[in-house]
C-alpha cells in the first residue's frame, strides 16, 4: 500500500502551442478535419505519456478539449440549442465550432474578452470559469430540455490511452455544476430543475466507462466552492445517490477546487462516493475540518501543490502537514494532487532559457509541479532520506526567495506602510470637480471620445516584431510609431472628435506594456496558458515589490498632445487589472501587492498631469472578475480593490479629469463599489444590450458621468448614425444628458481602419444630432 499521485487535468495546448496552430490552420481551411483529429490525438498521447513518466499514478483522460470542456459536456449530453439545426446523432466539427465561435468566428477586445461577431449563427455565450481567467462556453437550456448521451469523447479517450498502456482516470464535469453554469433565454427558468432528466445520461456514461475498464472516475463539482442553498445541497445529495449505484464497479472521486467547501463540506464528505478532493492551497483549513467528518474508508485527494500559480512549493512544509494524515488514514487512502487542473499553468519551465536564473529557481510550471508531487510521494512511501537532495534543493530555493533583494524593496514597503486614508481621497467632491473640469476643458454636451487604442494593423505588428528581433533600429521604429500616431491624431481632428487618444501603437499588451516598465515583474517567452479555444496568454510573473523607475507613457502622450489643441487622454492600465492578469506573488497579501502597483500608477498619473494632461484614463477591466467566489468575502475584496484605484487616481488636482473603463462587466451586484471608485467618467459596454445594462445605474443614483458604448466594436459592421442616435436616446431615458459621454464599447485595437473610420464618423454625427435635439437648434 502506497500513497499515489494524481493530476486533475493537464495543459491542453501542448508544446509550442501546437493545439493553437492546428486549430487556426483548420479554421483557415489548410488542415482538414481528419488532420485536426490526428494532431489532437498526438497531443493527448504526448500528455498521457509525459504524466506517466513523471510518476503520476492517476493520469486523467477526457481533460483534453478542442475548444472548451464545458462545451464538450454539452455535446456529451446532447444539450444543443435549436439555433444550430441539430437533429440528433454525433456532433461534427463544423457544428461544434459553430457553437464555439459562431459561423463568422470570434473577436477579442483589448482586454482579452471574447465576443461573437458577424450576422451568421451566434456562438454560445462565453464567460469566466469561476474566478480564473479561463473562459467557458455557457450551455443554453430550455424548459423540458431533452438529454441524450454521446459518450464518444470520454470513452474514446480512455480507450486511446489504454491502447498505449496507460490506465487513466476519466474526468467529467459534474451534473450539478453543469446545470448551475448553464444559461437560459427563458425568464426565471432555473436549469437546475432539469437534474432529474440529466441524471440518467450521467448514469449511462458511468456504465459505459465501467464496461470499457475504468475503475475510477473523477467528477468535478466546483460549485461546492460557492454559496449554495439548502435546496441545492439537497440536489447534490440526490444526484450522487443516483450515480453511486449506477455502476458499482467504478469508484467516484468527487473534486471541488478554487476555494473552501465551507458550509458544503458536511454534504460533500457524506456523499456515497469513494474519494473526495480538497484544494488545500486555497482552503488549507478544510483538511482539519474533513478529518472530523469523513468516514475512515473515504480516500482523500490532497491538493497540496498550487495548480493556479507558478511558485515552487515548500516540500518540507507540505510533508509536515501530510505525514500525520497518512499515518492515521493509511497510505492507500491518501492521494497527492495539485489543487486543481494544471490547465491554468504554463507547461514546462525547462524551455524558459531567457529568465533571470535567480527568479527561475523559484518557479514550477505544470511539469515541475508533477515532479514535486512525485518527490512528496516517494518521501511518504520510502522516507525523507530517499529524496534528501530534492528536499534540500526545495528548501534552499524557498529560503533564497524569501531573502532575495530582488523581492524586497524597503523603500516600496515603507511607502505603502505610510499610506493614509487621505491618499485615497480626491481633495474636492465630484460636484465641485466637474464644474472646474468643464471650465478647463470647455467640452460640448455629449462629448465624444474613444476608449484608447486604434487598429494594430499588419504593418504595426510587423514593425514591432522586426524591432524585437533587432532588424529595425530604435530610431527607425520610433519614427514609424510617430508617423502612425500623427496620422491617427490628424484623422480624429478631421472627423471632429472632442477628446482624442494617441492610439497606443507602441504597446503590445495592456498589462505587459506596463509590467515591462515596473520593477518586480518577469516576462517569459514560452509560458503560454489557454484563455479559451486557440487564444493563449502569457501572464507576467509578479515576483517582487513594485515601483516605477521612470515615466512610462508621458513621452508618447506629450508628442501626441503637441499635434493638437484638443484634449489628449493619458491612457493607463489600473492596478487591479495588472494584478488580476499576472501570476502574483504568494508571500504577501494580494491587497498589499495591489497597493504597491497603485502607487506606481499614481506616480504616472501625477507625471502626466505635470506634463499638461487634463484627462487621464485608468482602465480597470478586471475589477469585477476579481470578486471572490463567496459573497461573504466580497466586501473585503472590494474595499481594497476600490482603495487601490483611488490611490492611483487621487494625486491630481480637481481640474484634472479621471476616467476609467470596464469591459463587459455585470454591474448590478457591485454598482455601489463602482460609484465608490470616485472616477469622474466611466465608460462601459452597453450597445449589445441596447442600453439595458444602464438599468443598474437607474436604480442606483450614479453620481458621476458615464460613457455608455453606442456601438459594438466586436462586430465588423459599421453602424449608422441613426442607430447610434437611437441608443443615445435610450441612454437619455435612464440618465441625465449632462452625465452622458459618447464613445464605442471598447478599444479599437482588433478592428480594421476600413471599419473604424466610418463607424466613428457616424458616432460623431449621432452626437451632433443628439446635441441639436437637446438645445433645439
Amino acid at each position: 500500500m502506497t500513497v499515489t499521485v494524481a493530476a486533475l487535468g493537464f495543459p491542453r495546448i501542448g508544446p509550442q502551442r501546437r493545439l493553437k496552430t492546428a486549430l487556426e490552420t483548420h479554421w483557415a481551411g489548410r488542415l482538414d478535419a481528419e488532420g485536426l483529429r490526428t494532431e489532437a490525438a498526438a497531443l493527448r498521447a504526448l500528455a498521457w505519456r509525459r504524466q506517466a513518466d513523471l510518476g503520476v499514478d492517476h493520469v486523467p483522460s477526457n481533460d483534453f478539449s478542442l475548444y472548451d470542456h464545458v462545451l464538450d459536456t454539452a455535446v456529451m449530453v446532447g444539450a444543443i440549442p435549436e439555433t444550430y439545426g441539430w437533429t440528433g446523432g454525433s456532433v461534427d466539427l463544423p457544428l461544434y465550432f459553430a457553437m464555439a465561435r459562431g459561423t463568422q468566428g470570434r473577436e477579442t477586445c483589448d482586454h482579452g474578452c471574447a465576443h461573437d461577431v458577424g450576422t451568421g449563427l451566434p456562438a454560445l455565450e462565453m464567460t469566466k470559469w469561476f474566478d480564473t481567467n479561463y473562459h467557458y462556453l455557457a450551455p443554453e437550456l430550455v424548459p423540458g430540455q431533452a438529454f441524450q448521451l454521446d459518450a464518444s469523447r470520454p470513452i474514446d479517450a480512455f480507450l486511446e490511452a489504454k491502447a498505449q498502456g496507460i490506465h487513466t482516470r476519466p474526468v467529467i464535469l459534474g451534473p450539478v455544476t453543469f446545470l448551475k453554469l448553464a444559461k437560459s433565454k427563458v425568464k426565471d427558468f432555473q436549469p437546475l430543475s432539469l437534474l432529474s432528466a440529466l441524471l440518467p445520461v450521467y448514469a449511462q456514461l458511468l456504465q459505459r466507462l465501467a464496461a470499457a475498464g475504468a475503475d475510477w472516475v473523477q467528477i468535478d463539482e466546483p460549485c461546492l466552492a460557492l454559496d449554495l442553498t439548502d435546496f441545492e445541497r439537497g440536489e447534490i445529495r440526490r444526484a450522487y445517490g443516483v450515480l453511486a449505484h449506477a455502476a458499482p464497479r467504478i469508484s467516484i472521486l468527487l473534486a471541488s477546487y478554487f476555494g473552501t467547501y465551507g458550509d458544503n463540506l458536511a454534504t460533500a464528505a457524506n456523499l456515497p462516493v469513494e474519494g473526495l478532493h480538497l484544494d488545500l492551497v486555497r482552503a488549507p483549513g478544510d483538511l482539519d475540518a474533513v478529518k472530523a467528518l469523513a468516514r475512515d474508508s473515504l480516500v482523500l485527494s490532497l491538493g497540496v501543490i498550487d495548480g493556479r500559480n507558478v511558485w515552487r512549493a515548500d516540500l518540507e512544509a507540505i510533508l509536515d502537514r501530510v505525514e500525520p494524515v497518512v499515518a492515521t488514514r493509511g497510505p492507500d487512502r491518501v492521494i497527492l494532487a495539485p489543487s486543481c487542473s494544471l490547465l491554468h499553468t504554463p507547461l514546462d519551465l525547462a524551455i524558459e532559457t531567457s529568465l533571470d536564473p535567480e527568479v527561475s529557481q523559484w518557479l514550477a510550471f505544470a511539469v515541475q509541479k508533477l515532479e514535486e508531487l512525485s518527490i512528496l510521494a516517494k518521501a511518504l512511501n520510502h522516507g525523507r532520506a530517499s529524496v534528501r537532495e530534492q528536499l534540500a534543493a526545495s528548501s534552499a530555493a524557498v529560503a533564497a526567495r524569501r531573502a532575495s533583494p530582488l523581492i524586497h524593496d524597503p523603500a516600496v514597503q515603507a511607502r505603502t506602510k505610510a499610506l493614509t486614508p487621505a491618499d485615497a481621497e480626491r481633495a474636492t467632491p465630484f460636484a465641485e470637480r466637474i464644474a472646474l473640469q468643464q471650465q478647463r476643458l470647455a467640452l460640448p454636451p455629449l462629448p465624444t471620445t474613444t476608449i484608447g487604442s486604434f487598429p494594430q494593423t499588419a504593418a504595426v505588428r510587423q514593425a514591432r516584431a522586426a524591432h524585437a528581433k533587432g532588424q529595425l533600429p530604435d530610431a527607425d521604429y520610433e519614427a514609424f510609431l510617430r508617423a502612425e500616431t500623427a496620422r491617427a491624431v490628424a484623422w480624429q481632428q478631421e472627423i471632429g472628435l472632442d477628446v482624442l487618444v494617441h492610439g497606443e501603437f507602441e504597446r503590445n499588451d495592456m498589462v505587459q506594456y506596463f509590467g515591462e516598465r515596473l520593477t518586480g515583474f518577469a516576462f517569459t517567452r514560452h509560458a503560454w496558458v489557454q484563455s479559451y479555444g486557440s487564444r493563449c496568454v502569457r501572464p507576467p510573473i509578479l515576483y517582487g515589490d513594485v515601483s516605477r523607475p521612470a515615466p512610462m507613457t508621458v513621452e508618447w502622450w506629450a508628442y501626441a498632445q503637441s499635434l493638437t489643441d484638443k484634449p489628449m487622454k493619458g491612457m493607463l492600465t489600473g492596478p487591479v487589472t495588472i494584478l488580476q492578469w499576472s501570476f502574483v506573488r504568494d508571500d504577501i497579501p494580494r491587497s498589499e501587492t495591489c497597493r504597491q502597483i497603485a502607487l506606481a500608477v499614481r506616480d504616472e498619473v501625477v507625471d502626466l498631469e505635470a506634463a499638461g494632461a487634463a484627462i487621464i484614463q485608468i482602465d480597470e477591466a478586471a475589477l469585477r472578475e476579481g470578486l471572490p467566489l463567496r459573497r461573504g468575502d466580497w466586501d473585503g475584496y472590494l474595499a481594497w480593490a476600490v482603495e487601490a484605484f483611488r490611490i492611483a487616481a487621487s494625486g491630481v488636482a480637481p481640474q484634472t479629469q479621471v476616467h476609467t473603463h470596464m469591459c463587459y462587466s455585470e454591474f448590478n451586484d457591485i454598482i455601489a463599489a463602482i460609484g465608490a471608485m470616485d472616477a469622474d467618467v466611466i465608460s462601459i459596454e452597453t450597445a449589445r444590450s441596447k442600453m439595458e445594462l444602464l438599468d443598474a445605474f437607474e436604480a442606483y443614483a450614479y453620481p458621476a458621468q458615464i460613457g455608455p458604448g453606442v456601438y459594438d466594436i466586436h462586430a465588423p459592421r459599421s453602424p449608422g448614425a441613426a442607430e447610434m442616435l437611437d441608443l443615445l436616446e435610450r441612454a437619455g431615458q435612464r440618465l441625465s444628458p449632462s452625465q452622458l459621454w459618447v464613445n464605442p464599447d471598447c478599444g479599437l485595437k482588433t478592428r480594421r481602419w476600413e471599419e473604424v473610420e466610418p463607424a466613428l464618423a457616424n458616432m460623431v454625427a449621432a452626437a451632433k444630432a443628439a446635441r441639436a435635439a437637446l438645445t433645439g437648434a
